[in-house]
This record gives C-alpha cells, sequence and structure tokens, in this order.
C-alpha cells in the first residue's frame, strides 16, 4: 500500500466529467478509498472543485458551506428544458434588450433571493432526484431555497447585439444554481435565457489559478510532490483562533471530550492592559482551533455560553 493523503486537494474539474467521475478517477490515480468532494459541477461545467482525502472526508459537509464564486456565459432569446444550452430549447424569442435593461436586470437579483430549483439537479425529493423525474417528463413542484448574492457584475457585453450573449460574474452562497439565475433573468427580460458556459474560480480560499487536473495530479504523484498541493485540514481554518489546552487534561482531549476556557494555557500579555476576562472573550457559537501542549491538531470546536464549554464540532485526532 503507497501513501495515504490526507487533507484538501483543489482540483480543476474539466468538462465532460460529473463530479462523482472526478472522485472516482482520484480513487485510481490515489490508489485509496477514502476520498469526497464539496459540491456537484454540473458535466458540462469546469474549474475548482474541492476534494477531500482521508481525514479532510470529515470536513466535507463544513466545505459546503462557503461562498463560491463563478463566471458564467448567458445566451439570451431562448429558453431550454434544463435552463443551460445542453438541454431540449423549449422557446426562441427575438433579443431587443438595451445594456441598461441587461444591468438593471442582474443587479436585481444582489443580496436574497429566493430560488426555484431547477428540475435538472441533484435535489431529492420523495426518494427520487429531480433529474430522474425529468427524465421520466415529470415535472413536479419545487420549494423555493434561499440563497445570497453577495456579488454579482457583467464582465462583457461585446457580444449582447450579435449573439444576445453576456459574460456575469457571481459570487454566491452554498445551494445556488446558477444555470437558474441565468433563466431567471432571462424572464425578467421578457426573453428567456440560458446558461451557455459556467467556470467555477473559487471555493472559499481555494481559487482557480492553484486548481491541478488530473493528469496534473498523476504527474503529481509519480514525481512524490503531490504532498505539496495538500492542505492539511487546520489550514482551512486558519482564520480561526488558536488555543492549546494544558497537559493535564490531555486525556479528556484524546477521548473528544468537552473543554472548558480554565483548561486552556494561557500565555502572559505582554501589556497588563491586553487581559480581557473569560466570559467577554467568547460569544455563543465563537468556533475555535484545538490543540494540545505539543501542537498536536484536535478539532474544532464551538463554544456553548450556556454551559460554558466548548464541545466538539469535528474532531481530527487519530490515535493511530
Amino acid at each position: 500500500m503507497g501513501n495515504v493523503y490526507n487533507g484538501l486537494l483543489n482540483v480543476y474539474k474539466e468538462a465532460g466529467y460529473t463530479s462523482n467521475d472526478v472522485v472516482a478517477k482520484l480513487r485510481g490515480i490515489l490508489r485509496q478509498r477514502k476520498i469526497g468532494h464539496t459540491g456537484t459541477l454540473d458535466p458540462d461545467a469546469v474549474g475548482v472543485m474541492v476534494v477531500c482525502l482521508g481525514n479532510g472526508t470529515r470536513l466535507c459537509d463544513m466545505l459546503t458551506e462557503h461562498t463560491k464564486e463563478y463566471i458564467a456565459v448567458c445566451r439570451l432569446g431562448v429558453v431550454t428544458d434544463t435552463q443551460d444550452m445542453s438541454g431540449n430549447i423549449l422557446e426562441e424569442n427575438p433579443v431587443q434588450i438595451t445594456q441598461e435593461q441587461l444591468h438593471e436586470a442582474v443587479m436585481a437579483f444582489k443580496g436574497d433571493y429566493d430560488q426555484i430549483p431547477p428540475m435538472y439537479s441533484a435535489i431529492k425529493i420523495g426518494g427520487k432526484k429531480l433529474y430522474e423525474l425529468a427524465r421520466e417528463g415529470k415535472e413536479i413542484e419545487r420549494q423555493p431555497r434561499h440563497i445570497h448574492i453577495e456579488a454579482i457584475s457583467i464582465l462583457d457585453i461585446s457580444h449582447l447585439q450579435d449573439e444576445h450573449v453576456f459574460t456575469m460574474e457571481v459570487k454566491c452562497s452554498k445551494g445556488t444554481y446558477i444555470r437558474t439565475l441565468c433563466h431567471d433573468i432571462g424572464q425578467r427580460l421578457g426573453c428567456g435565457a440560458a446558461m451557455a458556459h459556467l467556470t467555477r474560480t473559487a471555493v472559499g480560499s481555494f481559487h482557480l489559478e492553484d486548481a491541478m487536473t488530473l493528469d496534473q495530479i498523476t504527474a503529481a504523484r509519480d514525481d512524490g510532490s503531490l504532498s505539496d498541493h495538500i492542505r492539511s485540514a487546520e489550514a482551512v481554518f486558519r482564520d480561526l483562533d488558536e488555543v492549546h489546552v494544558s497537559d493535564a487534561f490531555r486525556v479528556q482531549l484524546e477521548n473528544g471530550n468537552s473543554i472548558r476556557q480554565e483548561q486552556f494555557v494561557r500565555e502572559a500579555p505582554e501589556d497588563e492592559q491586553d487581559v480581557v476576562e473569560p466570559d467577554q472573550m467568547y460569544e455563543d457559537g465563537t468556533k475555535i482551533r484545538v490543540y494540545g501542549q505539543d501542537e498536536t491538531f484536535f478539532g474544532i470546536y464551538t463554544y456553548d455560553a450556556r454551559t460554558g464549554f466548548f464541545r466538539v464540532e469535528k474532531f481530527f485526532f487519530d490515535r493511530s
């Protein structure tokens, strides 16, 4: 058995692969089973896909919460059953849209937005995926999902008049369907629209310029440099406060028990005015990184103000 890789890998998903295809190929390349991904990309879409390896799979659900960024090409004047250009065309309409009208329609979606997910999606209703029902020719009512568009901007309108396409950049919350956003912009303009191309440029702090293709990953495996490209689980949480727990409570830590502030190793502040009373330091729900005195990373803990304990959110300590 070769190396077992642990952590997070920024993969460039190429067109034509499903997200599950990428995971299956990586299992073969890395020769390990424990691999998961943090958010589906449509087969035609390309870009950042964060893959969790080994103990990093414990992070999959937390990473899906991260903000995502996309560049999308949107075609006006057409409506399809999949809301992108891979589907069957349901309507074709003339397009007589000014730059001002387009700008107004796009910016209307900035902020909170109740989005009805497409029929061609992996959402399950009654144990069946929506796209399975769609393939059977069924359309069922979907509940709107509350999403948030943090930022949206038009990047290119040079082909708006001749080809009726424009390119936009979107920064959004999890669960956002960009092809549905394209569709909804088209509905607002009255001419319809479908997504022509999608690139995911970022997932949290993972960016397109650092993403590796499957071929690059294979080459890095062969020359022994792949570990240099894998982020440790704790690196993802660098923005959280770091605390060290006294060796006196090591057994408690190793067993995954909740901990209290009194068990932290207190570093003497340089300035006495920096001293903060413990009950003023943490708000309910505050997350921290917890280490032993010897720098062993134990996991992410969340403060419960009612009990005064930090409880385990994600545990990474491995006795073996």
